[in-house]
Order: structure tokens, then sequence, then C-alpha cells
């Protein structure tokens, strides 16, 4: 069901998720082609958004920041996970890869190469605050538009 703090949770972290993409770019090796990166991750903002944090407004300010950190960190996973498959894909098709399990295992390797770039204080302080001030402003939202 359609909310406003559905609406401003889904927009919210799509600004969210396309300001980590911006602040994680200068942490990835020189020469790296992003393509549409930054929207993607904007996509799984509001995604993450709309399905986590939304519905689970309307119990206070301090739950709502609670549920934006958990949506915070479901963006990341499913950008992990996204982002991860992309690149093996691309490396499969270069035949980097032996064999399946061999490409499931390089999703992995990838994701746990770019869990140690999210680490970077600035993308950490962005998915952190962005995610508590996506929570409260959902909060907002719906206690001003019931």
């Amino acid at each position: 069901m359609p909310t406003a703090a559905r609406l401003f949770a889904a927009l919210a972290f799509a600004l969210v998720g396309f300001f980590t993409a911006e602040v994680f770019k200068p942490h990835m090796p020189q020469g790296t082609v992003f393509g549409a990166f930054s929207q993607i991750s904007a996509l799984i903002g509001l995604v993450s958004g709309w399905r986590v944090l939304g519905p689970e407004t309307g119990r206070g300010m301090l739950q709502s920041a609670n549920a934006g950190l958990k949506a915070g960190l479901v963006m990341v996973l499913l950008g992990l996970l996204i982002f991860s498959t992309e690149e093996m894909i691309v490396l499969a098709f270069r035949r980097t890869y032996h064999g399946p399990m061999e490409a499931i295992i390089g999703i992995i390797k990838l994701a746990v190469g770019y869990i140690q770039l999210l680490f970077a204080p600035d993308v950490l302080a962005v998915i952190l605050a962005g995610s508590i001030l996506s929570g409260c402003l959902s909060e907002w939202a719906g206690r001003r538009w019931r």
C-alpha cells in the first residue's frame, strides 16, 4: 500500500544510494569504467527504502532510525550481490573461470574486495548518516501525512 512514509523512504534511499556510489568511485582502481553505476545504486536504494524502511515507520523516531540502518544494510548487501555478479559475468565471458563453481566463488571474492573498499571512512559516513536521516525523514512523513 503506497504511503507518504514509503514514498519518502524510497526517495531518500535513492539519494543515499546515489551519493554512496559517487563517494565510492574514487576508491576504485584507476581506469575503472562505471557506466550506470550511480543510477543502478540509486535504484537499489529506492527499492530498499520502499520495501524495507517504508513499512517499518510509525513506531517512533528511534525505531525508524534503526529501520533506516537495516535498510542501509540491505541496500549495501543487495548492491554487493548485483555488482559482484555483474563483474563475474564480464569475467566469465573473458573465460577467466574454468567452471560454474569457480564463477560462484568469484562472486564471493569480488564482494569481499568491494567490502574492503566500503570501509573507507567517507563511504561509511554517507551510508550511516544517510540511513539514519532517511529513517527519521520517513517517520516524519508518516506522521505528517497519514
